[in-house]
């Protein structure tokens, strides 16, 4: 079966820099100790992950574009309407439902990083920015940092039972795509690749330059 191109080499680095980089914060979080060092500059590192896909949610490749998978109320309720049958609309990105699990996901994870910027647990670690917002304030943000590592691990569970019942129940193939970057053309219903799918590596690179200049001032406290 011939193939499309969907997935460009930067959203792929993108997600599995992203699923390892949450499994770090998780396991360094309950490690506690000297791991929350690590726990600090995962969560930079996460932070720099969010303000690139962002940016590239809207310069980058074609199905990465935020315009290009975020619809309105009245497309994503139709698709939940039909999703279950079997001449339900296919798309080559994300699907209406699946936008919503992408743009979650980068709000809460965002958030993640961002609070934790201004926590403080009293221990081990304290954001750079706690004593800017006084303790008050850092108490609250640090409670809301916990309350929301919850609300991501419930995200989680709930994109990947969407992933598995897409790929055993619909037939989809969603997780060799992240890997390979290549779709099905079923029935040739897509068009061919252009070059639009892609994007130069100055581009790029200007991307990479702008986040890792942010993330250096924010953590070096220049803001």
């Amino acid at each position: 079966m011939k193939t499309v191109r969907v997935w460009d080499v930067p959203i792929r680095l993108f997600h599995w820099l992203l699923v390892l980089a949450i499994i770090g914060l998780f396991t360094t979080g309950k490690l506690g100790g000297n791991w929350m060092q690590w726990h600090e500059r995962i969560g930079y590192f996460v932070l720099g992950l969010i303000l690139f896909r962002i940016l590239w949610g809207v310069v980058g490749s074609r199905h990465a574009r935020f315009s290009n998978f975020v619809r309105g109320p009245k497309t994503i309720f139709g698709y939940m309407k039909a999703f279950t049958k079997k001449d339900a609309p296919h798309y080559l990105g994300h699907n209406p439902m699946g936008a919503l699990s992408v743009v979650a996901i980068l709000l809460v994870v965002g958030f993640q990083a961002v609070s934790g910027l201004f926590a403080d647990d009293d221990i081990m670690l304290r954001g750079p920015y706690a004593a800017a917002v006084g303790t008050d304030w850092s108490s609250l943000i640090t409670k809301l940092h916990k309350w929301n590592s919850d609300l991501i691990l419930i995200l989680i569970g709930l994109h990947v039972a969407a992933i598995l019942y897409y790929v055993l129940v619909k037939k989809d193939a969603l997780i060799k795509p992240m890997f390979t970057g290549e779709k099905p053309n079923i029935g040739g219903q897509f068009e061919a690749n252009t070059p639009e799918i892609s994007r130069p590596y100055w581009v790029l690179m200007i991307v990479l330059l702008f986040v890792a200049t942010v993330v250096y001032l924010v953590t070096n406290r220049f803001f």
